[in-house]
């Protein structure tokens, strides 16, 4: 009777505690800033559905291929951290040189990943007009990506506005820091963006779900094993990659590759991070506590991510009227050919309405 009475104040104590946390991460969230121009419900009114759209369609997408929520969320990423969350990752190259698309660092998102933002955007307009930008859309299905493979469901600020020019090379590169980065080396990038030693934690468990391609770890194979890698795994990944330029994928998350939860971290603290960029967070005393709490609670791990992204998803965005909404993500207003007959025809119907 007395270990039932102690097991059942265990269960009671543990419960409250995990309501607590669930509180608390909603509350901090709820609290995280908004940049001006941005709003929780900035659709409400002109495009209500959008949110709803964008699930349906992604939870058909991602039953028929899990993994492409994490080249979704690898997307955002990207956007966010050259030139900020206005989509111009999404352009094409043009006359005027190579886009972000082109730079190495952009060569390994998945070309389908781009495709599903287009079928989203043909929806949401279809259903809205050209009311949504494609940097907006982005931003949902990185939540969305996020919630529909196991991870917190949480509100997106939107308002955002599209680029009109993709960053250059050098931007682009000198501002997504490679998997072969250290720990300082990341921390030192990120602080530029006000993001800190817990957003760069909190964001680097996106890695929880997604692949990663042999020639972004191998130098850690070969010639010589990084002295913080574990053997075993070390072993295993060189029989999927047995030279350094073999041309084949593996898991970022060794115990739960396609759900979005804290395992990247249990997997750090076991030595099995696969990226140099990865590891080096657990072998760095600023950033190994933080690994550790995440490992040990996943309820702080989901709060943590979600103030990250928040403000990760805010960064040097576009509002107002700055930016426009691109009627087709890939491509600039300015250089599309059906918005020119649309205004051509538009002018032409103005200057007829002068002679009536």
């Amino acid at each position: 009777m007395a270990s039932l009475k102690t097991f059942t104040s265990c269960f009671v104590i543990s419960s409250l505690l995990l309501a607590c946390s669930w509180f608390v991460a909603i509350e901090a969230h709820g609290s995280a800033p908004i940049v001006k121009g941005l709003s929780w419900t900035f659709y409400e009114s002109s495009c209500p559905k959008v949110e709803s759209i964008i699930r349906k369609e992604l939870k058909k997408v991602f039953k028929k291929d899990i993994g492409q929520a994490a080249g979704l969320l690898r997307l955002h990423f990207h956007d966010c951290f050259v030139q900020g969350c206005d989509g111009s990752v999404l352009l094409d190259r043009s006359a005027s040189g190579p886009s972000e698309q082109d730079a190495p660092p952009n060569l390994t998102l998945r070309a389908e990943a781009f495709k599903i933002i287009e079928q989203l955007r043909s929806l949401v307009h279809k259903a809205c007009g050209r009311v949504v930008s494609c940097s907006d859309i982005v931003a949902i299905s990185a939540r969305d990506s996020v919630f529909l493979s196991g991870g917190p469901d949480y509100d997106v600020p939107l308002g955002r506005r599209d680029g009109l020019n993709f960053a250059t090379q050098d931007a682009t590169n000198a501002n997504l820091p490679p998997p072969s980065a250290n720990a300082d080396t990341i921390l030192s990038s990120l602080s530029t963006k006000n993001l800190d030693a817990t957003d760069v934690v909190a964001l680097s468990g996106g890695h929880t779900i997604g692949i990663g391609h042999c020639s972004s770890f191998t130098d850690r194979l070969y010639p010589t094993q990084d002295s913080t890698m574990d053997k075993t795994f070390a072993n295993n990944l060189k029989k999927t990659c047995p030279k350094a330029d073999t041309n084949a994928t593996t898991v970022l998350d060794i115990r739960s590759p396609n759900k979005f939860d804290n395992k990247y971290y249990v997997d750090l603290m076991n030595r099995q991070g696969l990226f140099t960029s990865d590891q080096d967070l657990y072998v760095n005393k600023r950033t190994r506590g933080i690994v550790t709490s995440f490992a040990v609670n996943e309820t702080l791990f989901f709060e943590k991510f979600v103030l990250s992204m928040t403000k990760m998803g805010q960064l040097s965005v576009l509002t107002g009227n700055q930016g426009e909404i691109r009627a087709k993500c890939s491509v600039r207003n300015s250089d599309n050919t059906y918005i020119k007959l649309e205004t051509e025809v538009e002018e032409g119907i103005e200057a007829l309405s002068l002679f009536k």
